[in-house]
Order: structure tokens, then C-alpha cells, then sequence
């Protein structure tokens, strides 16, 4: 068989596969990793921004009333959006650092709320990165990946796209008028712990 005949029986192979010369057909599905992002500019220094999420008072200022913070590759990421809940109900009770890069990237594991319990019992990971704009202004970039498709996991996914703009607000209001106050969620936890107890004793024989 002759080059030029024997190209293009390879050409007709490849076309009948779906292929082309220099050019592999990728399912839809495995196109495009499906991932959270969002960002925003902080009116704080880089080393503010920093410290902001990688110490204990940082993250109470203004992503959740408490937290345990061990900024070292596997120290905890914990932060407990509900401290009076029993322990693995919290937040994100178990979570930790995968990577930290000084003053760029610290990367960490996550999980879903409790109330989507097969989501939660997995994992997915985020990478939070640190751009100075100004001396004074900080540009922050939150990605958030490792989705499952369908069910709860499209509930996890819809929940944290509007949750993690919350924090970013959040991030930014706690420069611009100071650290949040979390008195009054807690206040509310407790009362409709309270609820929930007095309901269940009621429902007893």
C-alpha cells in the first residue's frame, strides 16, 4: 500500500471512530471540571487577608463563631458554624489543610451540611488564593472543586455557590465596619435548640 493510500485509510479510520487529525472527541460530561468561583477585593493589606483565614481570630471575625485553626499541612480547618452542636455536627468539624503557599494559597477538604448526609460523609476541596492589588487592597480568589453530579450533590452545590458569596461579603464588611458579631445567631441557635427539645419531650408518653 502506497503512503498516500495508506493515510488515507488511517484518515477514514479516524472518522469513523469520531476522531480527527489532531483532535481527540472528549465526552461532554469530562469537558469541563463543574467547580465554584468566586472572588473579591478586600480593602485590607495581604498580610490582614491572610491572617484572616489562617488564624483562629481571623476566621471568628468573619466566617463563623468559632473554629480551631492549625495553619500546617493536615492541621485542622475546622470551623464550627453551630458550636453548641454535638461533635461531626458543628460545620465543617473534620476538615484540614491540604497545602499552604505564605501569603498566595492555602488549599483544604470540605464537606456538605448535615442535612445532606450522603454529601457529607464525602469530601470536595477548595483553594483559597491571596493577590496584593494595592499596598492596601487585597484581591481574593475562592475555588471550590471535586463535585458528584445528581441528588444531593446538586444540593451541595447550589448551597455553597450562594454560601461562599456569603463568606466573601462577609471577608470584605469585616474590614470596612469591623468583625462580625455572632451573638445574635447564637442567640437564635439556642432557641430553637430549646424548641426542638421541648417538642421532643412533648411527643414522649
Amino acid at each position: 500500500m502506497s503512503k498516500v493510500a495508506t493515510m488515507m485509510a488511517v484518515r477514514g479510520w479516524m472518522q469513523a471512530a469520531g476522531l480527527s487529525l489532531g483532535m481527540v472527541v472528549v465526552p461532554a460530561s469530562q469537558a469541563a471540571e463543574r467547580a465554584i468561583d468566586k472572588q473579591v477585593v478586600v480593602d485590607a493589606t495581604l498580610d490582614q487577608v491572610w491572617d484572616a483565614w489562617t488564624t483562629r481570630e481571623g476566621i471568628v471575625s468573619f466566617f463563623a463563631p468559632d473554629a480551631r485553626i492549625e495553619p500546617h499541612v493536615g492541621g485542622a480547618f475546622q470551623i464550627y458554624m453551630d458550636p453548641g452542636a454535638p461533635a461531626g455536627s458543628k460545620g465543617a468539624d473534620e476538615m484540614r489543610f491540604l497545602a499552604l503557599q505564605p501569603k498566595k494559597m492555602i488549599s483544604f477538604d470540605w464537606n456538605a451540611p448535615p442535612q445532606l448526609a450522603e454529601v457529607r460523609a464525602q469530601r470536595t476541596f477548595v483553594i483559597v488564593r491571596f493577590e496584593p492589588v494595592t499596598e492596601h487592597t487585597t484581591r481574593v480568589f475562592l475555588h471550590h472543586t471535586g463535585w458528584g453530579d445528581g441528588g444531593e450533590w446538586d444540593k451541595a452545590y447550589t448551597y455553597f455557590d450562594k454560601a461562599w458569596g456569603g463568606v466573601l461579603t462577609n471577608l470584605a464588611k469585616r474590614f470596612d465596619k469591623g468583625p462580625q458579631d455572632w451573638s445574635e445567631w447564637l442567640r437564635q441557635l439556642d432557641a430553637w435548640r430549646a424548641q426542638a427539645a421541648k417538642a421532643a419531650a412533648q411527643k414522649q408518653p
